[in-house]
C-alpha cells in the first residue's frame, strides 16, 4: 500500500498534481435567488455578458460553492449572506469555448425592505439589478439559462429540489 503523502507539503502537491491530471474536472457556477418580500426574484445585468442573469458566479478553485455563492454576492452586491439550500443542480453541456459545467442555483431567501432599498452593484461586473416578479424574470433572462432558472423557481416553490440537465427535468 502507497503512504499518502503530508498535506502542506510539496509531495502532497505533487500528489494533487497527479490525481487531478489523470481525472475530468468539472467547472463549477453558483447562482442564488434572491427575493424581495413581494415575492419578485433579482436578476443582475453583467457587463460582460448580454442579458439578465440571477447573482452569482463562478466557484474558485478548492472552494465550495457555498462559499462562493456567498463571495460572489459580496463582491457583485455588498450582500453577506449563506443561502439556505440547494434549488436546483443543472448540468449545462459545453457551449462556446467552454467544456461542460454544473449550475447549482441556491435559495439566497428574503431580503428585508431596507436591503432593498440599499440595493446596488458594488463593482464593475454588474451595470444594473432589479426585482422581477417570477414570470417576467423569466423572460428577462437569456435564452440558454431559462428553463434551469424556472425549474429553480418551481424548486422554490414546491420545495422540492431539481436535478436538471440544460434545464430540463432529468425525472
Amino acid at each position: 500500500m502507497t503512504r499518502q503523502p503530508k498535506p502542506g507539503t510539496a509531495e502532497w502537491d505533487a500528489y494533487l498534481a497527479e490525481g487531478n491530471a489523470k481525472q475530468a474536472r468539472k467547472r463549477i457556477a453558483a447562482d442564488v435567488i434572491l427575493r424581495d418580500d413581494t415575492g419578485r426574484v433579482l436578476l443582475v445585468n453583467p457587463t460582460y455578458k448580454d442579458g439578465w442573469d440571477l447573482p452569482g458566479g463562478m466557484v474558485e478553485a478548492n472552494e465550495s460553492p457555498v462559499e462562493a455563492a456567498s463571495r460572489e454576492l459580496f463582491e457583485e452586491l455588498g450582500i453577506k449572506l449563506k443561502p439556505l439550500g440547494v434549488l436546483s443542480v443543472d448540468w449545462d453541456p459545453p457551449h462556446g469555448p467552454w467544456d461542460d459545467q454544473i449550475v447549482i442555483i441556491f435559495d439566497g431567501g428574503e431580503l428585508s425592505p431596507h436591503e432593498v432599498k440599499a440595493l446596488r452593484p458594488h463593482d464593475s461586473e454588474l451595470s444594473a439589478c432589479a426585482f422581477y416578479a417570477p414570470e417576467d424574470a423569466i423572460t428577462a433572462l437569456r435564452p440558454r439559462i431559462r428553463n434551469r432558472v424556472s425549474q429553480a423557481i418551481e424548486a422554490l416553490a414546491t420545495g422540492r429540489p431539481r436535478y436538471t440537465e440544460s434545464g430540463h427535468a432529468h425525472w
